[in-house]
């Protein structure tokens, strides 16, 4: 019988280099911008430089907005029975770029405008074949 193995959703999107993750963006040198998740270019349409370099972001952020998925989300996620809401933040990073993802280990009721965050890697649905498909995630700090 095959052991169950964990996915990425998808690659180059975090690092796990130094222990902790971080996401991996582009970093634009002309016009400063950053891009989530890392692109060869600089989507900056006024830009013109189009000089860009990988890098990685802080590990925390604040959370700028956020909402409760009370509904199952559409294929190809796979939910639990029964349904768990599902707690999403838009998180400020310091670089000045904001990223979605899932919260892990908080309600709603415990979410708040300006909490400051930090990135981390966890499940957010498990296949049908029992492999856990792992992406960024935030929790508080």
């Amino acid at each position: 019988m095959a052991e169950n193995k964990q996915v990425l959703i998808g690659e180059n999107l975090f690092d796990m280099s130094e222990g902790k993750p971080s996401l991996i963006v582009t970093h634009c040198k002309s016009c400063g911008t950053y891009f989530f998740p890392k692109s060869f270019t600089c989507h900056n349409p006024e830009c013109v430089g189009k000089d860009v370099e990988t890098t990685n972001l802080s590990r925390q952020g604040k959370v700028e907005n956020y909402s409760v998925m009370n509904y199952p989300p559409p294929t190809p996620f796979v939910t639990q029975e029964p349904y768990e809401p599902i707690v999403c933040a838009a998180v400020e990073f310091p670089e000045g770029i904001t990223i979605i993802g899932m919260m892990e280990g908080v309600t709603a009721e415990q979410v708040k405008i300006g909490m400051d965050v930090e990135v981390t890697v966890g499940t957010i649905y498990t296949k049908k074949t029992g492999d856990e498909v792992i992406a960024w995630k935030f929790k508080a700090v």
